[in-house]
């Protein structure tokens, strides 16, 4: 099985998250951890779509609203490192989609448009007419989801270990050959190889159990709908009908998107801009959550913005 991961991600993201793995968690990293946790709301709604999602809010009531959208199998906590240090001018809101963390976990219907349906309904439940999108992997095929069905209600885009489409890749098509074994309960083996081949910097190591024990809650069935839809799902040619300015985040070691194919998603959106870090891996804002936060803010208040 550790092998057969292996070879779905590449073997340097792998090898070097395993090396670092037992690197401690800074001092400071843990007082702004315990600081954000202090900071925020957790809460759930009724969605319209049926799910009941559950969400964490901090910051201002009156700022920019910054919507942040998980990757597969994860849940808010994979924004752990990022919430600590965005400005509380910004209104935050993280959420566990359908079928991840919290959140409920409908028997069908885990089509791209169909997450996308729930961030739409998530923004009418809160009164948002508009918002910055931030998401990664999965997350962030869903962010441009919403772009394309209901651009009025985006302002932004941040596009974290993205690509044009995942319809074709080798990489999401190994993975399903795999997923689609899967049975319950899921080997936690097989889950923390997943999670630690999304890596190349050093992470701390509390960060990689709460990332295993988040997949954990997701049960094989959403597992598969979910990789099922976000393969099924090509939207690569009406990406350059999107207007909305747009930062790609991306890692020149990710295992899951080259960087060729980061590239082609930057080149695709007209007014986008492409923030490529050197020696990481598929998760920038856990791998270098500072600097992130810093392209993002930075972003949200460029010329380009005006």
């Amino acid at each position: 099985m550790k092998l057969h991961v292996a070879l779905l991600l590449a073997a340097s993201s792998l090898s070097a998250c395993t090396a670092h793995a037992s690197q401690a968690p800074s001092t400071s990293d843990a007082q702004a951890l315990a600081s954000a946790s202090a900071s925020f709301r957790k809460a759930s709604v009724q969605l319209s779509t049926g799910v009941r999602m559950h969400y964490v809010e901090q910051g201002r009531k009156d700022g920019p609203v910054l919507v942040l959208l998980h990757g597969y199998t994860d849940s808010y906590l994979s924004f752990e490192r990022v919430l600590p240090l965005l400005p509380r001018s910004f209104h935050v809101y993280a959420l566990d989609q359908r079928g991840h963390g919290d959140s409920s976990r409908p028997e069908c219907c885990y089509s791209q448009s169909d997450f996308a349906s729930d961030v739409v309904a998530f923004l009418d439940s809160q009164g948002i007419q508009r918002a910055v999108l931030v998401g990664h992997s999965m997350g962030s095929f869903i962010a441009q989801q919403v772009a394309l069905e209901h651009p009025q209600r985006v302002e932004a885009l941040v596009l974290i270990g993205s690509a044009p489409t995942v319809h074709g890749n080798a990489v999401a098509a190994e993975l399903k050959s795999y997923v689609d074994t899967l049975s319950d309960p899921i080997d936690p083996a097989f889950v923390r190889d997943f999670q630690a081949g999304t890596f190349y910097r050093p992470i701390p190591p509390s960060f990689l159990d709460t990332a295993v024990s988040e997949s954990l809650k997701v049960p094989a069935r959403v597992w598969k709908a979910s990789l099922d839809g976000l393969i099924a799902e090509d939207h690569a040619a009406r990406l350059g009908t999107l207007s909305v300015p747009t930062l790609v985040v991306g890692g020149d070691r990710d295992g899951f998107f080259s960087v060729a194919e980061q590239q082609a998603l930057a080149q695709a959106l007209p007014r986008a801009t492409l923030a490529l870090y050197t020696e990481t891996g598929h998760a920038p804002h856990v791998e270098q959550p500072q600097r992130f936060v810093h392209d993002v803010k930075e972003f949200l208040r460029g010329p380009h913005r005006e």
